[in-house]
């Protein structure tokens, strides 16, 4: 073991027996070239600490071990990193939580690279506790991480523990002891949300996936990153699915942003313009034109459904203006193929509760009916005191982060600054 090496472990261990902590994590941001340089010999110095005891340094050995990981061994590296994170001391990890993470986001790259995401994503939901430790709705940049594994491994239920929490605070992930530790990235910010609105997607739950390709959108910047590109994108064809139109971006929206978003989305919009026109055979040709677009965005899936969308919708608009029609004049109005293509979509709208209508087998004939009161019943009476509960936590939350805003010393101070700039000056009253 080089000796740069063993004075390494020496400070981990004395420190670490008197409490030092924060001396110690000073100690691991100066000697981390040592160990990024020292790889091969790193397993040696893993032997010699306790994960309990020397959580600090081994963080810091595994943050350097994860730096190259193909210097060891990878079923040897999986299983060291799963005992540090299962076993490692709260304490010591939140001294450094800018490591912790980012030692998780290489563990994360790592796990993508063997194509085994779903190996951590029980590891990632302890590494999440163990550095968010203020409450549940605050978001740390390893939440992005466990939604990219879930994602990757098409295992959705332990993101949506998380993605179902509204977030009302960022975990900044600076270092107490280091100033100049790097905050929380705005790239995780926006990979949460984009990931997240992904996982909706997959889930077929169109409104919470609208809603955080929204706030990806929406995020304050001074440039166009390209999370915010591909979530404009999906932001646009889930609109479509969801209301027939593109939802109106909020006007608090950067914009720089919007300035730059929409011509560098030119194929999206134009399918957008077709889509409004109600005009199939025009969506198609649109669709066609910039299929290899769409594909290379992997949206070629979500397109199609676009399309299917403008039929139900065609068909929506001929249950305003006829009682009755045959499915053959159905197919040729909305521009199915067949008969039994406009069958198909009118079953399926009917099951879904989109119209109301009967289908008279025998002569082919479509009865179109109005739909029944939908305020009746005492499931109407729940969701309406589900949605006042819900509203009235929002508004204790509010009222308790205004509260907060109210007491903190540099607003209070910074409040004062300003009323004594706006008092007259005692030269006013001498004159």
């Amino acid at each position: 073991m080089a000796s740069a090496l063993e004075q390494f472990v020496n400070s981990v261990r004395n420190l670490s027996i008197h409490g030092s902590f924060r001396e110690l994590y000073d100690v691991i941001i100066k000697t981390s070239d040592v160990l990024v340089k020292n790889v091969q010999h790193l397993d040696n110095v893993l032997e010699t600490l306790d994960v309990q005891q020397h959580s600090l340094g081994v963080l810091a050995v595994l943050w350097a071990k994860f730096s190259n990981p193909n210097a060891s061994l990878p079923d040897n590296l999986f299983i060291q990193a799963q005992e540090f994170i299962l076993n490692c001391s709260v304490e010591q990890v939140r001294i450094a939580p800018d490591l912790f993470a980012e030692f998780c986001h290489r563990f994360t790259n790592y796990l993508v690279e063997q194509k085994s995401p779903i190996k951590g994503i029980s590891l990632l939901k302890q590494a999440i506790i163990r550095l968010n430790y203020l409450s549940d709705n605050q978001l740390t940049s390893i939440h992005a991480d466990l939604c990219q594994l879930c994602l990757l491994a098409k295992c959705f239920k332990p993101a949506l523990q998380i993605l179902d929490v509204d977030i009302v605070s960022v975990c900044q992930e600076v270092s107490n002891t280091n100033a100049n530790s790097p905050q929380f990235d705005a790239k995780y910010f926006l990979l949460y949300y984009y990931y997240g609105g992904k996982i909706y997607l997959a889930l077929r739950n169109l409104d919470r996936a609208l809603y955080f390709f929204e706030v990806a959108l929406t995020t304050p910047a001074h440039a166009v990153s390209h999370i915010m590109l591909e979530a404009y994108k999906k932001f646009i064809l889930v609109s479509l699915l969801l209301h027939g139109k593109v939802q109106q971006i909020p006007k608090s929206s950067s914009k720089v942003v919007m300035r730059f978003i929409k011509p560098l989305s030119q194929p999206y919009n134009d399918l957008t313009n077709a889509f409004v026109t109600n005009n199939s055979a025009e969506l198609s040709a649109i669709i066609t034109r910039h299929s290899e677009v769409f594909t290379r965005d992997h949206n070629m899936g979500l397109v199609k459904q676009v399309s299917s969308v403008l039929y139900k919708k065609n068909i929506q608009r001929l249950t305003k203006t006829f009682l009755t029609l045959s499915l053959s004049d159905v197919a040729s109005r909305v521009g199915l193929p067949s008969p039994s293509d406009a069958e198909k979509h009118i079953l399926n709208m009917i099951e879904d509760r989109q119209i109301y209508a009967m289908i008279n087998q025998k002569d082919g004939m479509v009865v179109f009916s109005d739909e029944p009161n939908k305020y009746s019943g005492p499931g109407v009476l729940k969701s309406l005191e589900d949605e006042l509960m819900l509203w009235m936590e929002f508004n204790n939350r509010i009222l308790a982060m205004d509260e907060e805003i109210q007491v903190n010393p540099q607003y209070v101070k910074k409040s004062a600054g300003l009323q004594e700039e706006e008092q007259p000056s005692k030269s006013t009253y001498a004159m």
